[in-house]
């Protein structure tokens, strides 16, 4: 059975006392066996967070970054610097989420930055791709996928894409309410394995592919259950710890 990722981004989210409301709840979760706990609280929570899953979760749930500069020190004010976020004892990074692409204009030359000064301090790059509405129903999902991975991903070492997971995301199911049918993700995701060994990409059959998009203790069985979903990228269902627990349980 493969293993299974279940990373929580909370995004611009929680204060310290929500935050030890999560822990009190999580810290009694029985993680499933072959599950494996991740968040990414906002930067500014990042040693409160790594400090109490230390102190109560006994190394169960890692902690990760949400962005990450291109540059790993420099006169960057308001960015945050991936050696910094491994110095302080984060363990992966968010890159390239749809919010980041959408508000910030982030493109995929730059996400291709962000994701080889990640890899080279020693973080784990969670690297999101995802198409619009409009792109869908235009019969451009494919299309769209493919660019993000040749544009920001190909162009990396490829020693360090051992170190690579990716988050599809379709972007119209996020926060919406709204999810891809477990056949539509399993689809999108075959797709994206697919193509990593046709672009040449290493390990194919081992690449990690997290499906994020709308993913709550209620649909997470039957997308778990298709052969290529290797794992959730959960945003609103992720900030209470009753929800998160449930998630992890499941798998």
């Amino acid at each position: 059975m493969r293993e299974k990722y279940i990373v929580g981004n909370w995004k611009m989210n929680h204060k310290q006392e929500d935050i030890s409301k999560f822990f009190e709840v999580f810290s009694k979760t029985t993680v499933g066996k072959n599950c494996h706990a991740w968040v990414a609280p906002q930067a500014i929570h990042l040693p409160f967070v790594l400090e109490l899953s230390n102190k109560k979760c006994n190394g169960k749930l890692l902690v990760g970054g949400q962005n990450c500069c291109y540059e790993k020190s420099g006169a960057y004010t308001g960015e945050i610097s991936p050696e910094a976020l491994k110095d302080i004892g984060a363990t992966f990074v968010i890159i390239g989420h749809s919010e980041r692409r959408a508000i910030y204009k982030e493109q995929n030359s730059e996400l291709c930055k962000k994701s080889s000064a990640a890899l080279s301090c020693g973080l784990q790059v969670i690297f999101c791709v995802g198409e619009t509405l409009e792109e869908r129903e235009s019969g451009k999902t494919e299309k769209v996928i493919a660019q993000q991975i040749i544009e920001g991903i190909k162009p990396l070492d490829k020693k360090s894409l051992q170190n690579i997971i990716i988050a599809y995301e379709p972007v119209w199911a996020i926060g919406t309410g709204k999810t891809a049918t477990p056949s539509q993700a399993e689809d999108v995701h075959k797709f994206i394995r697919t193509l990593w060994e046709k672009e040449g990409l290493p390990n194919a059959h081992d690449l990690i592919i997290l499906y994020g998009g709308s993913v709550k203790p209620a649909n997470i069985g039957e997308l778990m259950a298709q052969k290529n979903i290797d794992g959730a990228l959960v945003g609103g269902a992720s900030l209470k710890g009753e929800d998160f627990s449930a998630l992890t349980i499941a798998n």
